[in-house]
C-alpha cells in the first residue's frame, strides 16, 4: 500500500496516572488540615510559600481560563489594614502571611488569547483556536446586560426543542459565581498544599469588602473571596475539637 493511500493514524497524547500515591499521608494532610486561629511568629520559607502558591494553581477550573489573583498582602502598612479589615481577628493579627484570594471576571478575553498562544504543542489545533475564540462569550453579560439577556432567552428557545445547554451567565451575579466557584477550588488546594508542609491556615470570610477592595485597589469586575491567613499553628491555635454531621445528610447515591 502506498503513503498516501494508507490511512495514517493521529498520534494522541497520553498521561498516565502515576500508582505511587501514600493514601495514608494524603488522609492525614486533609484530617489535620484545621481552622487555625492562633499562631506563632515563625515565619513561613519565602520557598515553600512560592511552592504552595504554585500548588494552588495547578487545581481544577473552567476551559483552564484560571479566573484568579492571590495577593499575598506583606507591605506592613497594607498588612495592618487588612487585618483591621479582618474585624481584628487573632487569626489575622498572628498570621505570618495574610492572602487575599480574588475572582476576576475582568480577564476573560486575555486568559482565552493565553490558552492559544502558550498551548503546549507547536500549534494549536483549529478546534482549539476556534474554541477560545468563542468561549468568552459564556461568561460575558455585554453592556448594560445585552448580551446576557440574550443568551437567556436563546437558551430557554433551544430548551423547549430538548437542547441540552452548559451552564453560562445570563448577568453579572452569574460571572461572578463562576469565577467564585472556581477560586474556592484554588483556595483549597493552597491551605491542603500549606498543611502538607507543616503549615495552618485560617480561610475567613468574615472581612469588610469595600475596606479589601479599597488596600488592593480592586476594579468591579475582581470579587474577594477569603482572606487566608497562614502560618505555623501555636499550641492553643485550635478553639474546638473537629466535628461532621451525620454523613447520610449529605451523600445521597441515586
Amino acid at each position: 500500500m502506498t503513503t498516501s493511500n494508507a490511512t495514517v493514524e493521529k498520534k494522541r497524547y497520553y498521561e498516565p496516572a502515576p500508582q505511587d500515591i501514600d493514601v495514608a499521608n494524603f488522609r492525614k494532610v486533609i484530617e489535620s488540615r484545621r481552622s487555625v486561629r492562633k499562631f506563632t511568629d515563625k515565619p513561613i520559607p519565602s520557598e515553600i510559600l512560592d511552592e504552595c502558591l504554585d500548588l494552588a494553581l495547578l487545581a481544577p477550573n473552567s476551559s483552564n481560563l484560571q479566573p484568579w489573583t492571590f495577593y499575598v498582602v506583606q507591605n506592613p502598612a497594607k498588612k495592618k489594614q487588612l487585618v483591621k479589615a479582618c474585624l481584628g481577628q487573632l487569626a489575622a493579627k498572628t498570621a505570618s502571611e495574610l492572602i487575599v484570594c480574588v475572582a476576576r471576571t475582568d480577564r476573560v478575553d486575555e486568559m482565552a488569547k493565553l490558552n492559544i498562544s502558550e498551548f503546549p504543542f507547536p500549534e494549536a489545533p483549529p478546534a482549539i483556536q476556534k474554541y477560545y475564540r468563542f468561549i468568552p462569550y459564556n461568561y460575558k453579560t455585554g453592556y448594560l446586560n445585552a448580551l446576557g439577556n440574550f443568551k437567556k432567552v436563546a437558551f430557554k428557545v433551544a430548551r423547549t426543542l430538548d437542547k441540552q445547554l452548559p451552564v453560562t451567565a445570563f448577568n453579572p451575579a452569574d460571572a461572578k459565581l463562576w469565577a467564585t466557584k472556581t477560586t474556592a477550588l484554588a483556595c483549597e488546594n493552597l491551605v491542603l498544599a500549606l498543611r502538607a508542609y507543616g503549615f495552618d491556615s485560617c480561610m475567613m470570610e468574615g472581612f469588610d469588602e469595600p475596606l479589601v477592595r479599597k488596600i488592593l485597589k480592586l476594579n468591579d469586575q475582581q470579587h474577594p473571596v477569603m482572606v487566608i491567613g497562614a502560618g505555623e499553628r501555636a499550641n492553643d491555635g485550635v478553639f474546638f475539637p473537629q466535628y461532621r454531621f451525620d454523613r447520610d445528610l449529605f451523600i445521597q447515591k441515586v
